[in-house]
């Protein structure tokens, strides 16, 4: 009766830990700019004041690409309004990767070939833009 008891407990343990390591985001997993993009800077928008969204900066080291979002916070977060990123090289003149809309969560992402590189970002949540110049040079 006692193995019984203790096979029952056993087997429903196993079951349980499975569950939990089934349930968990693998390693790696692909974020808003997909697999292999980690990211490298996070900056607030407005710079100060009263925070509505945060520019996010990713990096992936296999392609040399740079990813970026422009993602509502607090009461932004999940409320469709106006939001826009941009990324370039710095110094390019113009964004090469640019999106805007009225979006819940974030826009983007947008994307640049930077290997060794400074690059230029800007987003904005509602009315507030912020544009960050000459970062994460390779």
């Amino acid at each position: 009766m006692r193995s019984r008891g203790t096979l029952a407990i056993l087997a429903g343990t196993m079951m349980f830990s499975t569950w939990l390591v089934g349930g968990a985001a693998p390693a790696g997993a692909a974020g808003p700019c997909g697999s292999g993009y980690n990211l490298v800077g996070s900056y607030p928008i407005p710079a100060s004041g009263a925070k509505t969204g945060t520019i996010n900066v990713y990096y992936n080291s296999g392609s040399g690409k740079n990813c970026a979002i422009a993602k509502g916070t607090g009461s932004n977060y999940g409320k469709k309004n106006y939001k826009v990123v941009g990324i370039s090289v710095s110094g390019a003149g113009r964004w090469t990767g640019y999106d805007s809309g009225l979006f819940s969560y974030y826009a983007g992402p947008v994307y640049v070939s930077a290997r060794n590189k400074c690059i230029d970002v800007l987003g904005g949540v509602g009315s507030p833009q912020r544009v960050v110049r000459k970062v994460h040079c390779g």
